[in-house]
């Protein structure tokens, strides 16, 4: 059985959208596309080939899935260890709309993410990895079906944007597996899903 894990790119105050560039994503009305490129250096490089080192398979949602399709297949340096990982592997996207992917090795899952997607964990083996999809990530979340999170944190609030974690999010405990921060000011947290949130009051 696969585990799934989820990098995602987050501001401080948890916005996901749009991280790559102003035209990546501006639906309502998002204007403040592109907020990591400033922060791109050698450490965030090669946390990114570490975990681009690892995975069995990708799975996208339909939006991330059509950003990295009319991009990764026209990067043909076999040097690039994110595009020959993204163009070799087996991908699969959840979407009710897409009856097929252009992007050679793409699957699409349709009907009941959740459903889909827990099928999905029991017929792959190793690690099955989404990089943003952040609407199919709530889902997910929601059934506890992400094994693993790895949380990019750009030191830069927007004020306006979708979020990872929005108000009704499912309550969550997470265990903290590993931090690192880089030069640039980005810190990366890994975590594993630890069950339901505990309560109790400070100093009893």
């Amino acid at each position: 059985m696969a585990s799934l894990s989820l990098t995602q790119f987050l501001t401080l105050d948890g916005v996901y959208q749009a991280p790559g560039g102003p035209q990546e994503d501006p639906s309502g009305g998002f204007d403040k596309g592109g907020w990591v490129a400033p922060y791109v250096d050698e450490d965030f490089g090669g946390f990114v080939d570490e975990v681009f080192a690892r995975p069995a398979a990708f799975l996208l949602g339909r939006r991330t899935y059509e950003i990295f399709a009319s991009y990764w297949p026209h990067q043909t340096d076999s040097d690039d260890r994110v595009a020959s990982t993204l163009n070799s592997l087996p991908k699969y996207v959840v979407s009710t709309t897409l009856t097929s992917g252009d992007w050679p090795t793409t699957t699409v899952l349709r009907g009941d993410a959740a459903d889909a997607v827990a099928a999905l964990k029991q017929r792959v083996d190793g690690e099955i990895q989404m990089h943003g999809s952040g609407g199919l990530a709530q889902t997910l979340l929601a059934h506890g079906l992400i094994d693993r999170l790895h949380l990019l944190v750009f030191p830069v609030v927007l004020g306006a944007g979708r979020r990872l974690f929005p108000e009704g999010a499912t309550p969550s405990a997470f265990r903290l597996l590993d931090a690192r921060t880089t030069a640039a000011g980005v810190s990366i947290h890994t975590y594993e899903l630890a069950g339901p949130p505990r309560f109790g009051t400070v100093g009893e």
